[in-house]
């Protein structure tokens, strides 16, 4: 492998030189606000505006993180589907505490959400599942996420075997080891680049039931 240069790499950066934001500019909601920033990344045709790292951790604290696509959200949290049995389903039922983390690089925005994370209902993810690709409905049969597997092969067969069991235009049933989850925010961090690395960082923070805005220094 040839060897980066690593002068090169600490010297990669770009100067922000977007408007700024201040605690007035916000909504008192983090979830309305969350709302008009995605927003904003979808009017700005973003490749996948609605993908978000998902950061979870195990029971002895060993730390993970992928990209998981954001599929509802209302003021009782942020929903996501994945495989029950995945290293994250694994982890959330071992430590059912997350974060993610929208990375709007283009509009030198991120914003990151933490709380709890519980199941959403059987009937939220069946309406859910409904809406999905034919093929994303065997997809989400033919993969046990996160099992080592000796050949891409395997997949693949199991996939076709599905396909002939539930040809186009029959009904999937959804499976038993996979839904969604909903994260309960206790913290949003909306984050606007801004020139010299002096950012702007602007938490909510749940306190007695409300919602308290805080600037941090970048």
């Amino acid at each position: 492998m040839e060897a980066m240069d690593m002068a090169q790499l600490a010297a990669m950066r770009r100067a922000y030189r977007t408007a700024g934001i201040d605690v007035g500019d916000l909504d008192p909601n983090p979830y309305i606000q969350l709302e008009r920033w995605l927003k904003d990344a979808i009017h700005a045709e973003l490749p996948e505006p609605n993908a978000m790292v998902l950061a979870t951790a195990s029971a002895d604290g060993w730390p993970s993180a992928r990209t998981v696509l954001l599929k509802a959200y209302d003021e009782n949290g942020l929903v996501f589907y994945t495989n029950y049995g995945s290293r994250k389903g694994r982890e959330l039922a071992e430590n059912p505490r997350a974060c993610v983390v929208f990375p709007w690089h283009d509009l030198d925005r991120q914003v990151i959400v933490a709380g709890r994370v519980e199941k959403v209902s059987r009937e939220e993810t069946e309406a859910y599942f409904r809406t999905r690709p034919h093929g994303s409905q065997l997809g989400a049969w033919a993969s046990r996420q996160s099992e080592v597997i000796p050949s891409r092969d395997v997949i693949e067969r199991r996939y076709a075997e599905l396909a002939r069991r539930w040809p186009e235009g029959t009904q999937v049933p959804v499976p038993d080891f996979w839904g969604g989850y909903r994260l309960r925010a206790e913290r949003f961090e909306f984050w606007q680049g801004r020139d010299n690395r002096l950012h702007d960082r602007l938490r909510y923070r749940l306190a007695d039931g409300s919602w308290l805005v805080e600037r941090l220094s970048p």
